[in-house]
C-alpha cells in the first residue's frame, strides 16, 4: 500500500464489520474469530510490519455516544510538552462514563481477542485491565506525536507488548486538518501510508522496537476540535531476561526539524551488540563519553 492510499467505506452504504450489539455490546466469539479470520492474509502481509486500516468499523452509534461522553470530560492538561510530542492527553476508561466504560471492556473481551489472534495470527494475546498509556487519547489543535516505536515492556504484569489497536472518533474529518496516522519504514527513508483519523476507522498493528509510526502532522481544525480516538494495546507472555526493555524511541523524518530519541536509541544499540555481563560496564563508558 502506498503513502496516499487508504481504505475508504461510505460509513452507511453497509453494516459494520464487527457488529457488536449496541446495547449488550457483545458478539459470539465464534463469529469474531470468522471476522478476524477474514482480514488475516490482508493483516499479516502488511509491510514493513504487519498492520491494517478498515473502515466502517463498529456499529456508528456506538463510537458517536462514546465521542460525545469524551467531549463531555473536562479537558486535561497535556501530559507532555517537547519536540517530540505536543498537546497529548488520555483519559484512563475507568474514570470516565459508564457506557465508554463498557465498550472499552467490549474491547477487551474473550470475544475480541479471538478476532485479533485469528486477524493477527498472534497466539494467547492478554488484554491490559490497568490500561497502561491507552484509553480515550485527545490532541487538541497544533498538537502531534512524533514518528516511534512504542515502549515494549509492561513492567507491572511482565508482558511483552505486540499489538495496538487504534480506533477514530473524529466527525467530518478532512486530510488538510492534519493529525494523519502514518507508518515508516524502520530506517526513516519512507512514508509506506497514511490515514486520516477519520470517524470509526480502526488501524491495528504489531508492536516491535522497529515498528515506527505516529502522526506528526499537527492538528489544524478549523474550528478548533481536538483529534480524538480509542487506544488499546494488547500483550503475550513471552518476555524473557534476553529481551531489552526500553520506553518510546523517536525518528526524526528526514528533511523535518523532528527530534529522535538519541540517549534511548544509543543504549539500546549497544545492548544489542554486546553481552548482558558488559551493560553496565559500557553504560559507564558511554556516559563518561558524553554519549548519553
Amino acid at each position: 500500500m502506498s503513502a496516499s492510499e487508504e481504505i475508504l467505506a461510505p460509513q452507511a452504504s453497509r453494516s459494520p464489520v464487527y457488529g457488536l450489539d449496541q446495547e449488550t455490546l457483545y458478539i459470539p466469539a465464534k463469529d469474531a474469530a470468522e471476522i478476524g479470520q477474514s482480514y488475516a492474509a490482508q493483516y499479516q502481509s502488511g509491510e514493513p510490519y504487519n498492520y491494517i486500516c478498515i473502515d466502517n468499523f463498529l456499529p456508528l452509534d456506538i463510537l458517536k455516544r462514546v465521542r460525545d461522553e469524551a467531549l463531555a470530560e473536562e479537558e486535561l492538561r497535556a501530559e507532555h510538552s517537547s519536540e517530540q510530542e505536543h498537546l497529548k492527553a488520555s483519559y484512563n476508561p475507568d474514570k470516565l462514563p459508564l457506557y465508554t466504560r463498557a465498550v472499552f471492556n467490549a474491547l477487551n473481551s474473550k470475544s475480541f481477542i479471538s478476532f485479533l489472534e485469528k486477524m493477527t495470527g498472534i497466539p494467547s494475546l492478554i488484554p491490559d485491565p490497568h490500561y497502561s498509556g491507552a484509553g480515550i487519547h485527545r490532541t487538541s489543535n497544533g498538537g502531534y506525536l512524533g514518528i516511534h516505536a512504542d515502549f515494549n515492556h509492561h513492567k507491572a504484569m511482565n508482558l511483552e507488548r505486540r499489538l495496538n489497536v487504534l480506533i477514530y472518533l473524529n466527525d467530518d474529518w478532512k486530510e488538510e486538518y492534519g493529525g494523519a496516522f502514518e507508518i515508516w519504514t524502520d530506517d526513516m527513508k519512507k512514508k509506506v501510508a497514511a490515514f486520516a483519523p477519520i470517524m470509526n476507522r480502526m488501524c491495528c498493528f504489531s508492536t516491535s522496537s522497529t515498528s515506527m509510526h505516529g502522526n506528526p502532522e499537527p492538528v489544524n481544525h478549523p474550528e478548533g476540535k481536538p483529534r480524538l480516538s480509542i487506544a488499546l494495546y494488547y500483550y503475550t507472555a513471552t518476555w524473557t531476561d534476553s529481551h531489552v526493555a526500553h520506553s518510546t524511541l523517536f525518528r526524526a523524518r528526514a528533511g523535518s526539524a523532528d527530534v529522535p530519541t538519541g540517549r534511548n536509541d544509543r543504549i539500546r544499540i549497544m545492548r544489542k551488540y554486546t553481552p548482558p555481563v558488559l551493560h553496565s560496564f559500557a553504560e559507564r563508558v558511554m556516559r563518561k563519553a558524553g554519549m548519553i
